[in-house]
């Protein structure tokens, strides 16, 4: 009979992998907005008419939005991970 071990997700080790593909995506977000200020004319033209807050805004919403997606696969990966073994 298997012993039934804990799952991942609840230990310290897996708060700060969970932590840590949070850090990846908001890096990862931060990166796609800049690349696309940089890169899109039409982009850079709105945030310059949008007012002082506009830039923190749009760079902000894509930070959360690709901090969160990361974070939810984060933990789909450990869970397949802990199915596994």
């Amino acid at each position: 009979m298997r012993t039934k071990k804990s799952s991942e997700l609840i230990s310290a080790s897996g708060l700060i992998k969970l932590m840590t593909h949070a850090m990846m995506g908001a890096a990862l977000g931060l990166t796609f907005s800049l690349t696309l200020v940089l890169s899109n004319p039409a982009v850079a033209n709105l945030l310059n008419n949008g007012g002082s807050q506009a830039a923190a805004v749009f760079a902000l919403t894509l930070v959360t939005t690709f901090a969160i997606g990361a974070t939810l696969t984060g933990v789909v990966f450990m869970l397949a991970e802990d199915k596994q073994s």
